[in-house]
């Protein structure tokens, strides 16, 4: 049984979808003009600026954190370059009270709602300031106060848990909803499925969020799939689909604008599909020139969403040349005397290993915790952090 009625026919025919192609949604070009047609959403100076700080901060953060994790200095990366736009023009579109559910690549969210770069360093370093109490590897932030949910690692959990919060949001009716961050290497993953289905029957205030970078690691798209991206399963769900140009900064802050709207006000979950590339490698544990050439790179380079916003600004008379030097300098003093600082800082107290589960730590754990003690008294220079903790009996 289908839930709407079906055409009757008396002869076997098939689809395939080739007859349904879904649009790219756009609105500004390379040099900063407006695609004939095209009308700009309704940003002033302040908001767009404040985009664009969040968009030039991740750029910077991810350059000189690649760096540092190249001289050693951090054990593992991941960048955002190349989709600062679908990130962040998709966040500033939300309400700062929305729920985010982010993957792994969504750092410029959290720049956008103003997590600092001592914020950052922290997590990125696991120091005692880290919320989550070096429990996490780097890039796998959490802030509840800017309502951002703490990453987890396997791909695609975060799809069905936002149609769940979503539900909740639904239920507390406080005009809020929750977008969720995924690639499209996520998309082929059993979780995908399941949260679009349930929020589709369900009619929960969330947006799913991919972002179609081209690669699943080394995986190109046209190894993923055979149908026209992922869009169309949107649709198989009867759910309220985009696809935008996700380096068009104008043009994915106007969609997750009109997305939260039906989400919000009607219930209607939303899938956006931002089109971009990855311009970095998926992590810092891999080579991307063993699956794609410098050519291809070279021409998404072209494609720039931070030139095209800078290009847009510049003709509005909202940023210039000179600005643009000062904010970068800026920028990379501050990521790197910011990292000297966190790096300083002593690791969580030992016994946070513990804490967090049970209001009291129950005996078989303290005792368990009591031989994690003496084992790093006994081999002292195998643990140097960890023995400053247990020095003395302490």
């Amino acid at each position: 049984m289908t839930t709407t009625k079906s055409k009757t026919v008396y002869t076997p025919g098939f689809t395939d979808g080739t007859e349904f192609r879904i649009p790219t949604f756009k609105l500004l070009k390379q040099d900063g003009s407006l695609y004939k047609g095209g009308k700009a959403p309704d940003i002033d100076k302040e908001k767009a600026l404040r985009i664009y700080h969040a968009m030039v901060t991740t750029r910077v953060l991810d350059e000189r954190m690649l760096a540092a994790q190249r001289q050693g200095r951090l054990s593992f990366y991941m960048q955002c370059t190349g989709e600062e736009a679908a990130i962040i023009g998709s966040t500033a579109a939300l309400d700062d009270a929305d729920m985010i559910m982010a993957q792994y690549r969504e750092q410029g969210s959290l720049a956008y709602r103003g997590f600092t770069i001592d914020e950052f360093m922290n997590q990125l370093f696991g120091n005692e300031k880290d919320y989550g109490k070096g429990r996490q590897m780097p890039v796998h932030y959490g802030s509840s106060k800017l309502n951002y949910m703490t990453i987890s690692s396997p791909l695609a959990t975060q799809i069905p848990q936002a149609t769940g919060y979503a539900y909740g949001q639904k239920m507390a009716g406080d005009g809020h909803c929750t977008t969720v961050y995924f690639g499209e290497g996520a998309a082929s993953e059993g979780d995908f499925h399941a949260g679009l289905n349930m929020a589709a029957v369900h009619r929960v205030p969330a947006i799913f969020f991919c972002r179609n970078n081209g690669y699943a690691i080394s995986t190109p798209a046209v190894e993923q799939y055979a149908a026209d991206g992922i869009a169309p399963r949107g649709v198989g769900y009867k759910m309220d689909t985009i696809r935008v140009d996700g380096n068009d900064i104008l043009a994915v802050y106007q969609a997750t604008e009109a997305a939260r709207k039906l989400a919000v006000e009607e219930n209607r979950p939303v899938l956006i599909e931002a089109m971009t590339y990855r311009l970095a490698a998926h992590s810092s544990s891999d080579d991307p020139s063993g699956y794609r050439s410098k050519d291809e790179e070279a021409v998404w380079r072209e494609k720039d969403p931070i030139l095209r916003m800078y290009n847009w600004l510049a003709a509005k008379k909202w940023w210039s040349a000179s600005e643009e030097k000062k904010l970068q300098e800026r920028l990379r003093r501050e990521v790197l005397d910011t990292m000297k600082r966190a790096q300083k800082l002593p690791p969580p107290p030992l016994e946070t290993l513990v804490t967090d589960v049970y209001d009291e730590v129950p005996p078989l754990l303290q005792a368990q915790f009591e031989k994690l003690k003496a084992h790093i008294r006994k081999y002292p220079d195998e643990y140097p952090k960890s023995a400053a903790h247990v020095q003395g009996g302490a």
